[in-house]
């Protein structure tokens, strides 16, 4: 099994992004008059991009509080695993990618769970696809609003009504490194792999932004300044995975964040 990046693939499509973060970032607006052409319900108080948040909502409603019985399946076998679906997976990631023969190390602890691993990745790969097709530019723009936590949601649930990494100012969220635990175990098992390796500079940029910013998760906060989004994304998305796992072992904020 070959672990190559093609990283001037990567740094192609990431230099795009961060262009395209940079030119189109917005500030937060009713979502209402965020809307444009999206037709979607309107949502009294829902404050942020209408796509985006309809986007997190529902990748939040499919792969956790309104879970196919695939998926529910899938997590108990990585319970069975490693523990915990959560820290069992990020503290996993953490001790091996500190250790030698990491990735392989890491591959093949994950290789007995390799089917529940692609029932998730095609979840989650879907409800992407069916926000924002193959438009990688605007989710990376939806993952920035993510980090920025500018997305707030009535529909959520109490006290996280905005559509953000789950913590507070003072507690910071550790579902960065668990989700980058997730996209390493696909990509080395070549799930859905190049994708993932799309999708990893985002995360990291949502989780840049967050770590500075700190934002509330029950109410509307103010977006951050734009030169600030414009310099994390120019230093984030350019980012190919092995810089990333060497960024990720920084807990729980980017190294210099703390």
């Amino acid at each position: 099994m070959s672990y190559h990046v093609d990283r001037r693939q990567v740094l192609k499509v990431s230099l795009g992004a961060a262009a395209a973060v940079a030119a189109g970032t917005v500030a937060a607006q009713p979502a209402a008059a965020a809307a444009g052409h999206d037709d979607f319900p309107e949502v009294p108080g829902m404050s942020g991009d209408r796509r985006a948040n309809e986007f997190w909502y529902q990748l939040d409603e499919t792969t956790l509080y309104n879970a196919g019985q695939e998926v529910k399946d899938a997590y108990t076998a990585i319970k069975a695993h490693v523990g915990n679906i959560e820290r069992g997976m990020r503290e996993k990631w953490l001790e091996l990618v500190a250790q030698p023969g990491y990735p392989h190390t890491y591959a093949e602890f994950m290789e007995p769970i390799r089917q529940p691993l692609a029932v998730l990745s095609r979840t989650q790969l879907g409800v992407m696809d069916r926000y924002y097709g193959r438009d990688h530019h605007r989710l990376v723009r939806a993952f920035g609003w993510f980090g920025e936590g500018v997305l707030y949601d009535p529909r959520g649930h109490a006290p996280f009504l905005v559509h953000t990494m789950n913590g507070t100012p003072d507690i910071p969220p550790p579902g960065y490194h668990t989700w980058y635990a997730y996209m390493r175990a696909m990509m080395l098992l070549d799930i859905d792999r190049r994708r993932w390796e799309r999708l990893a500079p985002a995360l990291s940029f949502a989780w840049a932004l967050q770590s500075t910013g700190r934002p509330a998760q029950d109410k509307v906060n103010p977006p951050m300044p734009r030169r600030t989004v414009r310099r994390l994304a120019a230093t984030w998305l350019v980012k190919d995975v092995h810089r990333l796992d060497q960024d990720f072992r920084s807990f729980p904020y980017p190294e210099g964040l703390s």
